[in-house]
């Protein structure tokens, strides 16, 4: 039986492969909706014409495309039987993504529609560092030495790509906004 993980580093068999690739694609999704949601509200009045979108949301659109191949690419890796990966493994993705990556996407959420959003700032800056502990710690105790180099360069597109989107959230949501406020 093969292992599985949610982040979409790896996929297994059946149902939970479908719901590894699920999670990859859930944040894009959601942010995209959340986005539909907003768009009559005075403030986003902006997503009315792609033309007046802040560069930021061009930057995590394409660093959230990148991240995202690489994302289905590993998974598409993991699905060919290339590798195994084991019940310790499995656990710390779990972990960054259920412990980081999901309160993570929910202080965003709501730091974006909030009307002063800096007060959640050091919550966002917990939880970024705590998931960036996590996923640190999957990378050199369970990639370092298993990987090649194709695998640890998806690896790298996968976390810088969602890295790069979110620090030009964080520019977004802390600077722009609070200075136009």
């Amino acid at each position: 039986m093969a292992s599985t993980s949610i982040s979409g580093h790896t996929a297994g068999r059946g149902a939970q492969g479908r719901l590894t690739l699920l999670a990859l694609f859930l944040p894009g999704l959601l942010f995209g909706i959340g986005l539909f949601l907003v768009r009559d509200h005075p403030r986003f009045a902006w997503l009315r014409g792609a033309a007046e979108f802040p560069w930021e949301f061009w930057v995590i659109l394409a660093s959230g495309l990148v991240a995202t191949a690489a994302g289905v690419a590993d998974w598409r890796y993991h699905r060919s039987g290339k590798t195994v990966i084991g019940r310790r493994e499995h656990h710390s993705e779990l972990a960054a993504l259920a412990g980081g990556g999901l309160p993570l996407f929910v202080l965003m959420a709501v730091a974006s529609v909030f009307p002063r959003p800096h007060v959640l700032l050091l919550p966002v800056l917990v939880v970024v560092l705590s998931t960036a502990t996590m996923i640190c710690y999957d990378e050199f105790v369970f990639h370092r030495k298993r990987c090649g180099r194709y695998e640890t360069l998806l690896h790298r597109l996968l976390v810088f790509g969602n890295g790069i989107a979110w620090l030009a959230w964080v520019h977004w949501c802390f600077v722009r906004e609070v200075a136009h406020a």
